[in-house]
């Protein structure tokens, strides 16, 4: 009997990260089964459908320097999988900046006087840095300069998060903005990407991108690992996770039909890790429980908006850094590509709101999100409200992971805890409570999936040595 005929594989999670892990391992002939809350696959990374408009929650790029996520994707995709140029923008101040950073661009946009500020900011910043990086604030400050700072990253940055710069994390700006500096965006701006060595992933000019958006990737995916022989079981969500203090026995998940109890000999998580420990059964510590519940996210919603003109904008997305505004960036999605407006003389925006879950925003009716979104386009001139035909909201909660002055510890002790289980494995953005773009949570997937096999991947390396990060390869 072969090793994988003695083994079922339990997936929470049908995300990038669950239903890698299920393609792999189904692929190896090893069967599993994956629930998932939700009544469509792909997490964060699907697309919704309204009226037969595709839009995305959040644009999801593909881009990565990793071989064998590379690989999968092109293998899933084939042909459906299209190159795109990146433009991305900012909004401020009631002009747009080039991102990457353009030089006359911005001295055209802030003035001399400002850009000398900056210049003057930056020196200084690079002959006496602070000595400690513990916050966003400091970190961006060595690299950039306060002045930047609090032009450009202070305010969007809070507007995300919803938090001060001085309460988050260093370690999200280490993660997101790897690599760059305003040294290396004038390089940048100076040489493009011909110069030697690597293009900070912040400055990367062109990804891939599914014909009909992310999720098409993703159902791709979770047909293959149906056709292999393994189920996908859709309004699933996890009650309860039984254990006997080294291994998970068991989980309960809610259905259509009640209560079921599915039995594994292993299992891998991508819901989040504070939600997965505060489901186990026995009970974990009392210090472990707070520690769950320290671990915050933010939640996200996205206005999608259908204005009857073909042309806006040209760019992909646009961030707004406009001071009175309640929306973060807007998506262009048939710039992303033209198969997600189905009518070519019309435009299919999305407006994206940074909340928490049970806020003002979250509760707010759609109808009130739908005028509040079109009063807000027109305020910034892209577009009239009277223009706009029709709308439609999604939310999603627990977007992001938020690296508050709380997180690390509290990370700290789930880690420890669940290092326990020897049959237990937590991948993703959200299994993980790390900010992960796509591929990096492919990754966790299918080193999880080798672990399975015989091997003894440690998943928390990945997102944080230099390897794993998607920098460009020198001459791409």
């Amino acid at each position: 009997m072969n090793q994988s005929d003695r083994k079922h594989v339990l997936i929470i999670g049908a995300g990038p990260a669950g239903l890698t892990a299920g393609y792999d391992l189904s692929g190896s002939g090893y069967p599993c089964t994956i629930v998932e809350k939700d009544v469509m696959v792909g997490g964060i990374s699907r697309t919704v459908s309204y009226r037969d408009y595709r839009f995305d929650i959040g644009g999801h790029r593909f881009f990565t320097k990793i071989e064998r996520v590379e690989k999968m994707w092109r293998d899933v995709m084939g042909e459906d999988f299209l190159r795109r140029g990146r433009l991305s923008r900012i909004y401020y101040n009631k002009k747009f900046f080039d991102y990457p950073l353009s030089l006359m661009n911005c001295l055209k946009g802030l003035g001399a006087w400002n850009s000398l500020l900056i210049l003057l900011s930056y020196l200084q910043a690079a002959c006496f840095p602070s000595k400690t990086e513990e916050t966003f604030e400091q970190w961006v400050c060595n690299r950039f300069g306060r002045r930047l700072y609090e032009i450009f990253f202070k305010s969007y940055t809070e507007k995300v998060w919803g938090i001060p710069g001085t309460e988050i994390r260093a370690e999200w700006a280490a993660q997101r903005i790897r690599g760059l500096s305003l040294a290396a965006a004038v390089k940048h701006a100076l040489m493009g990407n011909g110069h030697k060595g690597k293009t900070p992933k912040t400055l990367i000019e062109a990804f891939d991108y599914p014909r009909f958006g992310p999720g098409q990737m993703w159902q791709r995916v979770a047909d293959s690992v149906t056709e292999k022989g393994s189920r996908i079981i859709l309004g699933a969500g996890v009650e309860v996770l039984f254990h006997n203090g080294t291994h998970v026995e068991a989980v309960s998940v809610t259905g259509n039909g009640g209560p079921e109890k599915h039995r594994a000999t292993d299992f891998i998580s991508s819901m989040p890790i504070g939600e997965l420990i505060l489901k186990l059964r026995p009970e974990a510590p009392g210090d472990v429980l707070e520690a769950a519940r320290a671990l915050k996210h933010r939640d996200f919603l996205t206005v999608a908006l259908i204005v009857g003109r073909a042309d806006l904008f040209p760019d992909n997305w646009i961030y707004i850094h406009e001071a009175g505004l309640k929306v973060g960036r807007i998506q262009n999605f048939k710039n992303w590509s033209p198969e997600m407006v189905p009518d070519q003389a019309k435009t299919c925006l999305g407006l994206e709101y940074f909340c928490f879950e049970g806020d003002s925003l979250w509760t707010m009716a759609d109808r009130d999100l739908i005028e509040l979104a079109k009063r807000e386009l027109e305020s910034l001139g892209f577009a009239r409200a009277s223009e706009v035909e029709d709308g439609h909201v999604v939310r999603m909660p627990k977007a992001y992971p938020c690296y508050d002055s709380n997180y690390e510890s509290a990370l700290a002790t789930a880690r420890k805890y669940l290092a326990g289980f020897e049959n237990l494995q937590v991948i993703g953005r959200n299994g993980a409570h790390r900010y992960n773009n796509q591929d990096h949570s492919v990754l966790m997937a299918m080193l999880a999936a080798e672990n399975i096999q015989g091997k003894a991947h440690d998943l928390w390396q990945v997102n944080t040595e230099a390897e794993y990060h998607e920098e460009m390869k020198g001459g791409e």
